[in-house]
């Protein structure tokens, strides 16, 4: 019993998620409301209530979600070429349908997800990267690790039509690491 129930919240949690990400897509982040996000979800707006009291909650959760989902693929593809996982992540960040909304229509949302800070999110991007630099063999120097995020999130305000050659060369130089 247990087990269902545990495993209807994950698909619930994994639902809003999703509506979290479609209500960002079609509204913007500003614009989309609870029942918004309840509604592309398939669920009633008290079942949204009962996982998340606030819109901001459901981005966070959403983003974390992204980030470890995205971590997953790249720590993957890094044990074989590195340069080819930050090519991955720079592909997603700047495909993202979200992302790209709130680029477009929201300069001021853009500036605050695009400013390094010690908020979780930004701490969990850092270890995301640190963790996909040791699954290359790279060096994880503090330096390196803010370079390569630096260079995903300028992915958010303007992809990148060259992100495979500017990924070669980031991952040469952190490989090579301080002369």
């Amino acid at each position: 019993v247990h087990s269902r129930a545990g495993n209807a919240m994950a698909r619930t949690r994994a639902a809003v998620l999703d509506g979290a990400t479609r209500a960002v897509e079609k509204h913007g982040a500003r614009k989309a409301t609870m029942a918004d996000i309840a509604a592309l979800a398939g669920i009633a707006k008290g079942t949204l209530y009962n996982h998340f009291r606030a819109k901001e909650a459901v981005y966070a959760a959403a983003i974390d979600g992204g980030i470890r989902a995205l971590a997953v693929e790249c720590g993957t593809a890094a044990r074989e070429d590195l340069a080819e996982a930050l090519v991955l992540a720079a592909e997603r960040i700047g495909g993202n349908p979200a992302l790209r909304r709130i680029a477009v229509d929201e300069p001021a949302t853009l500036a605050v997800l695009m400013t390094p800070s010690e908020h979780p999110l930004w701490r969990l991007a850092r270890a995301t990267v640190r963790d996909v630099l040791i699954a290359s063999g790279a060096a994880t120097s503090a330096a390196g690790i803010d370079a390569v995020l630096r260079w995903l999130v300028s992915f958010i305000a303007a992809p990148a039509s060259d992100a495979t050659a500017q990924a070669a060369i980031l991952a040469a130089g952190i490989t090579a690491g301080p002369a």
